[in-house]
């Protein structure tokens, strides 16, 4: 997998860390402030990866269209639909920013496997659709920082992940061609964009992949921890 590499780019969220329940608990806190209803663990799973504005998009409409919302006729159903997603993207950026990693872990193998890629002189990157302040406030809050040469998030560059300007991008500033870049994720965004951007990649089989099977997601390798890429 590694033969020809000169660097690692590597996704977050799903990938290095379970952030699911910090996701969970800035979205129910969002929902508060609007009267609405708790969100269910599922949907939030199914709605990660395609940035903060997707996630408090989808997670809003969904609470908004359920019929104890509609018949209950609350406040936020009579406002602009604009109006309103604004207001929950700020406040869901509020809550976010004082629980960032507070309900998340690290996946087992993460820390042996960024210990083994730095260790054969890899230069390794996170790439992230997490608002880059975010991804930076948790990679140091779970002591992963030292680990990357650069760290870029969904708000670092014109698009997102799976337009594959990111890795692009990424590739530029770790002064690496992208059939040279391995990218390491774990959804069929980061394979999408992979494969436009003319990277490798390998996908990891836990995380967040909108419900579907990542075995279908573009690949070139599946693996069970970060720690598997040097076996």
């Amino acid at each position: 997998m590694l033969a020809g590499i000169k660097a690692v780019i590597v996704d977050l969220d799903g990938t290095m860390v379970d952030t699911l329940g910090d996701f969970v608990v800035a979205l129910n806190r969002t929902l508060d402030d609007l009267g609405l209803p708790p969100v269910e663990r599922t949907l939030v799973e199914h709605s990660v990866g395609k940035g903060s504005e997707h996630l408090v998009r989808t997670v809003l409409d969904h609470q908004l269209a359920l019929p104890e919302v509609v018949a209950a006729a609350g406040v936020a159903l009579s406002w602009p639909r604009e109006q309103v997603g604004e207001l929950a993207l700020e406040r869901y950026q509020h809550h976010y920013y004082f629980i960032n990693g507070q309900h998340a872990d690290v996946y087992p193998g993460v820390l042996d496997g960024l210990q083994r890629l730095r260790a054969v002189g890899l230069p390794l990157a996170c790439l992230t659709n997490k608002p880059v302040a975010f991804a930076k406030t948790l990679l140091e809050s779970k002591g992963l920082d030292g680990f990357f040469c650069q760290v870029f998030g969904g708000d670092s560059f014109e698009r997102k992940k799976p337009d594959p300007l990111p890795l692009l991008k990424t590739c530029e500033a770790l002064g690496t061609q992208p059939a040279q870049t391995l990218m390491v994720g774990d959804s069929q965004n980061d394979g999408i964009a992979a494969r436009a951007a003319g990277c490798p990649v390998a996908l990891v089989t836990y995380g967040y992949n909108h419900g579907d099977p990542i075995a279908d997601a573009p690949h070139d390798r599946l693996i069970g921890s970060l720690a598997e890429l040097l076996d």
